[in-house]
């Protein structure tokens, strides 16, 4: 991914870029490709206490100075009320996110790269400068770090409270502004001058869009003075950890060399699908012993449901099966009343088990694991158990109400609660509460109890099997008989609800064609994908609800509130274009048409891996054009779930090679358009459906 000069120094565009690099531990660092902060969760060093929970902002941005003869040109960039100083932005000529962020800046006598780089599984990011141009001129470099230590999701302010205090070393330094958070240890290659001060009322224009609070107030220790020579390297590593010493030049080329599969193409080469596996790593990570998936940067930590519904596209597609047995079993360990965690909160309470969904989906992702590995014995001794307890938990009944109702469908719910992914919730306004009998939990309950026959055969327990096999042929009966919205000519999205049945066009539906070959008759099908693709279908993702609907809420924006009411009522979301696509195909079969057509649908992403967050994908997108990507910048089923598609449904291959891929820039935008979505016809639905 590269940017270009004109992006680089238009300061509206620089500022709506963002980049990322993650360490493996639930720690980050962001920013924009402008420099200046605009999120409160932007920053330099943000570590995880308890990986990847209880993140901490330690150090939040450089200011940073060339001195040229007593001239001095900035290379970072900050927002205060109605101001913008430093402007480094102006001198930026060039941006790219490979192997990692790295900006180029003309000085007019010096030209100079940084680059910044988080080392996976150390709580350390490293700062990189190197003059690679100038004239016989003296070339100093100035950087002053701006410092907090605090919790992630709140700003800092001036206080009396703060430590100034330093520790000074012949190569580091360590500050500790508060002793309840980790200290910051400095290790640079230059000289350290200790100089307190702060920062005041830096501006995050992204939060006051969000209706937060975004101002915030920055201490700055000291600054740190460095002489550049032509092609030299001069280094400032920030880390909470106890270190005296770091060869940065080993840790650059050791990392270099770990990132470059993703650098490289594939056969068959897709360019999205290299950008998405690139993307994917991001969000794999460490939690205690194990290992878990975080569901978005900066503020998710990790859920049950984001994480199995991303399993198979973030692991299993690229042959990350051990990986993925250590995300299965971190889950596994944690079964309660049949009920998978749907999330482990930031401050390290009990996991929350509000989910109807997160349970089933662990279910099918153990079915997609033992798919790719094979590996019988560790599903037999670790994951087979938790099926069963799931499984058992669903028919006898466990919180919320989630139970087997006496037609074999799963019904479940309260007042109050949100136990679908459809999950908003203000005060006591649940925005879509969807009591009653969601259509896609009943697809995943059918495709739970296809797992479980298909384990407890192969495992010997043949009387559980056959109950298995006898409630899928009773929910799936049900199904066909209760879903069906003749006159819509769809599926119903929630039946038996306090209200009735619910007729609502929504993208669930899509999951009782994506998840089983068996549960809709082939022209029912045909005729539901024509009403989402009619309905829902857009560049970016599927809509959450009709615009047809009086519901419907175009634009996600505004404040909690506001934003909240939108987040399923036609906000659009990607990841669900996995699972059309899935559908696209066992509706009409593979054929060089319907794979040109499938592929056409995901156009509008490779056009979106070259904004918002470089070389990731969004977590939403407004309803209506241009679809303005919202929420997280960066959300792991966005990125999986096409993957996925990509590999298992078109066949695309991500098997490196030494090729290079086709480059996606910011002129993607422009060439990756693609068929009008209305224009194209849709093919007669393949025969093997019954």
């Amino acid at each position: 991914m590269k940017i270009e000069k004109e992006d680089c120094q238009n300061l509206d565009r620089a500022l709506s870029l963002e980049w990322l690099e993650t360490n493996g531990r639930g720690g980050f660092a962001s920013g924009t490709v402008a420099g200046a902060n605009t999120r409160r969760y932007h920053a330099l060093l943000l570590v995880a206490r308890n990986p990847p929970a209880d993140r901490r902002v330690l150090v939040n941005h450089l200011d940073e100075w060339i001195d040229l003869d007593g001239r001095s040109i900035p290379l970072s960039t900050n927002l205060y009320p109605g101001a913008v100083h430093p402007s480094g932005y102006v001198a930026c000529t060039g941006f790219s996110s490979s192997p990692w962020p790295r900006w180029t800046f003309d000085c007019g006598e010096a030209v100079i790269q940084r680059e910044i780089f988080c080392m996976p599984g150390r709580d350390l990011v490293i700062v990189r400068w190197r003059l690679v141009g100038a004239k016989k001129i003296s070339v100093i470099l100035r950087v002053r770090p701006m410092l907090s230590g605090r919790d992630y999701h709140v700003t800092h302010h001036e206080n009396r409270s703060l430590s100034t205090n330093a520790s000074i070393g012949p190569a580091g330094v360590v500050w500790q502004p508060y002793p309840d958070v980790p200290p910051v240890r400095a290790v640079h290659s230059g000289t350290y001058r200790h100089g307190p001060d702060w920062y005041r009322r830096i501006q995050f224009p992204v939060e006051r869009q969000r209706g937060l609070d975004c101002e915030e107030d920055w201490w700055s220790p000291g600054e740190f003075r460095f002489e550049l020579e032509p092609g030299e390297d001069h280094t400032l590593v920030f880390t909470s950890e106890a270190v005296d010493h770091l060869d940065t030049a080993a840790l650059a080329k050791l990392e270099a060399t770990r990132r470059e599969p993703f650098n490289r193409t594939a056969r068959a080469t897709d360019p999205l699908a290299c950008a998405l596996q690139r993307a994917a790593s991001a969000y794999l990570s460490e939690r205690g012993a194990g290992q878990t998936v975080i569901a978005g940067y900066p503020w998710f930590t990790d859920w049950g449901r984001d994480t199995f519904i991303s399993l198979p596209g973030l692991c299993l597609v690229s042959g990350q099966h051990e990986t993925a047995w250590r995300i299965i079993e971190s889950f596994s360990a944690h079964v309660s009343e049949g009920m998978v965690p749907n999330r482990f909160p930031d401050a390290g309470e009990q996991p929350e088990y509000n989910a109807i969904d997160a349970s089933l989906w662990f279910i099918h992702a153990i079915g997609r694991y033992l798919a790719y590995s094979k590996d019988e014995a560790r599903v037999h001794a670790t994951a087979w158990p938790a099926v069963r307890q799931i499984i058992n938990g669903y028919r006898r009944g466990t919180r919320y109400n989630i139970h087997m109702d006496h037609d074999g469908l799963i019904a479940g719910g309260v007042s109050g609660a949100q136990l679908t992914w459809m999950d908003a919730k203000v005060g006591d306004w649940v925005v879509t509460p969807r009591q009653g009998k969601p259509v896609e939990i009943q697809a995943l309950w059918i495709r739970s109890l296809e797992v479980g026959a298909d384990l407890a055969a192969r495992f010997g327990d043949v009387s559980f099997a056959a109950r298995c096999r006898e409630d899928r042929v009773q929910a799936i009966q049900s199904f066909r008989e209760k879903f069906w919205h003749e006159e819509g000519g769809y599926l119903y999205d929630v039946i038996d609800g306090p209200d009735g049945s619910d007729a609502s066009i929504r993208p669930n539906q899509i999951y009782a064609l994506a998840l089983c070959a068996d549960l809709v008759a082939k022209e029912q099908a045909a005729r539901i994908i024509q009403v989402v693709r009619d309905h829902l279908l857009t560049p970016v993702g599927l809509r959450t609800l009709s615009p047809k609907d009086s519901r419907y809420r175009p634009h996600y924006d505004g404040g909690v509130v506001e934003r909240d009411g939108a987040y399923h009522q036609g906000t659009v979301w990607p990841f669900l274009l996995g699972p059309f696509i899935t559908a696209w195909f066992a509706v009409f079969g593979k054929t060089a048409k319907t794979k040109t057509q499938a592929r056409s649908f995901l156009n509008g992403l490779e056009a979106h891996v070259g904004e918002a967050c470089v070389g990731q994908v969004s977590e939403i997108f407004d309803g209506e054009p241009p679809h303005h990507p919202r929420g997280c910048p960066a959300q792991a089923w966005s990125v999986a779930e096409p993957l996925r598609a990509m590999i298992e449904d078109l066949g695309v291959s991500i098997a490196p090679n030494t090729t290079r891929p086709r480059r996606i820039t910011i002129r993607a935008r422009k060439e990756a358009k693609g068929p009008a979505i209305s224009e194209a016809k849709t093919p007669k639905p393949r025969k093997r459906l019954q």
